[in-house]
């Protein structure tokens, strides 16, 4: 068991990486963390972006946990908000599958048109 210092700083750690329902005026990635998300996959997958997101610099991508999106039987989910575009919603994500979307619609501009609703 950690002690109580030790815990708080890692809150105080977590609290920088993970933005849960905060206003965020750059892009935002939004993944769907009810329990069907969580079952289909959804933790290692938000995991990958926070991670990926800090490891890039992506200093305007704010990456934010969401309930339910409505889509269950495609989970995980996550969308994609860049000002002044169309939202993206990608379906039956991975981290792996993360790691791609990062590199090529975080920090490219191009979604990964493969991944989306669009396309399953």
């Amino acid at each position: 068991m950690k002690s109580l210092a030790e815990l708080n700083a890692i809150r105080d750690k977590m609290k920088n990486k993970v933005a849960v329902r905060k206003e965020h005026e750059g892009t935002r990635v939004v993944v769907g963390m009810a329990t069907c998300g969580i079952a289909a996959g959804a933790r290692p997958v938000l995991n990958a972006f926070v991670e990926g997101v800090a490891k890039e610099h992506l200093d305007d991508v704010t990456v934010t946990q969401t309930g339910c999106i409505g889509i269950c039987q495609y989970e995980p989910v996550v969308e994609i908000m860049v000002p002044g575009q169309e939202k993206v919603t990608y379906v039956k994500m991975t981290a792996e599958k993360a790691k791609e979307v990062i590199e090529k619609h975080l920090k490219n501009g191009t979604p990964v048109a493969e991944y989306t609703i669009g396309n399953k």
